[in-house]
């Protein structure tokens, strides 16, 4: 294999997990903009570091690393808001390529230690589903008394759950499997009494049914990628009862390393594994396209 070309602060991870994402079939079917063509998708990853530059002394080499996917300048006002909000910032698997390949070139600040305890497929998904979960619950101040509705059980709504499993947690979900499933972990599915509730199906009309269904004070975290109108009534749905509508972008790299420390079982979230294959890969964008029964797909390498 011909050595990748990176700069002095870059890595060089060779990956030996990476997710499917639904955002990756969005961005194949050009529903997000791509700024250029052709394109590695894929921002679950992780791997061992096998190439370093001069100026990187952490990681070292060998060392095993999951990818956090937003490279930001840290340096800009929007930085100084988060790193989301990068003036200059980019995604990787969308925005420079990603992980659906043998090995990733990424900024060395990018790469995020994984623990012993964690897997490399469970470190993978982390970089997104989880993250991403996890960011949402934190914006809305999810209290350990309050109840949280998950609309749309796929990979970050199996996440949620893992990361509510004290509180109430009520699952909306249009697929009957997945209904089950998170039946048997603890969820229930009554959309009442509900605090906050995480919108990861990216349905307006389920949406605007979430929002009627909050208690006072409670929080909408709009987290799918949905560029159609919610309908509400401003009086009745949200001055009256002093609700939220809260949106959430992405996660940060402190989440990650929190998440790393966290003791989560994130094996029910791995449904399907693929080889490294362009046709396989292909076949599960396809699949998420359509609705899919299963969670999270992982490619082996």
């Amino acid at each position: 294999m011909p050595r990748l070309v990176f700069g002095p602060d870059d890595v060089v991870v060779k990956i030996t997990a990476a997710g499917i994402c639904h955002s990756d079939a969005h961005y194949r079917g050009g529903r997000g903009v791509v700024p250029h063509l052709p394109l590695t998708l894929g921002h679950e990853i992780a791997g061992i570091v096998v190439d370093r530059g001069p100026n990187v002394e952490e990681p070292e080499l060998g060392a095993r690393v999951a990818v956090h996917y937003l490279v930001s300048c840290g340096a800009c006002d929007g930085c100084a808001h988060g790193e989301q909000f990068c003036r200059r910032g980019q995604m990787i698997g969308k925005d420079r390529d990603g992980g659906h390949a043998e090995r990733v070139v990424i900024p060395a600040h990018n790469a995020v230690p994984i623990p012993d305890h964690i897997s490399d497929e469970h470190a993978a998904i982390m970089m997104c589903s989880t993250a991403t979960a996890y960011h949402a619950m934190k914006l809305a101040n999810l209290q350990p008394h309050e109840s949280i509705a998950i609309l749309g059980f796929g990979g970050l709504g199996i996440s949620a759950l893992q990361l509510a499993k004290n509180n109430r947690v009520v699952v909306v979900d249009n697929v009957p499997e997945k209904i089950e499933i998170a039946k048997s972990m603890g969820a229930e599915t009554d959309l009442t009494d509900i605090d906050v509730a995480i919108d990861f199906a990216g349905s307006p009309s389920l949406c605007s049914t979430a929002l009627r269904a909050l208690n006072p004070g409670g929080r909408l975290m709009l987290v799918a990628l949905n560029p159609n109108q919610i309908e509400f009534n401003p009086y009745r749905d949200i001055l009256a009862k002093e609700r939220r509508i809260i949106g959430c972008s992405d996660h940060t790299r402190k989440e990650l390393v929190e998440l790393m420390s966290m003791n989560l079982d994130l094996s029910s979230a791995i449904t399907r594994r693929v080889p490294f294959d362009a046709d396989a890969i292909n076949e599960v964008l396809d699949d998420l396209d359509q609705g899919t029964p299963h969670f999270r797909t992982i490619i082996n390498f």
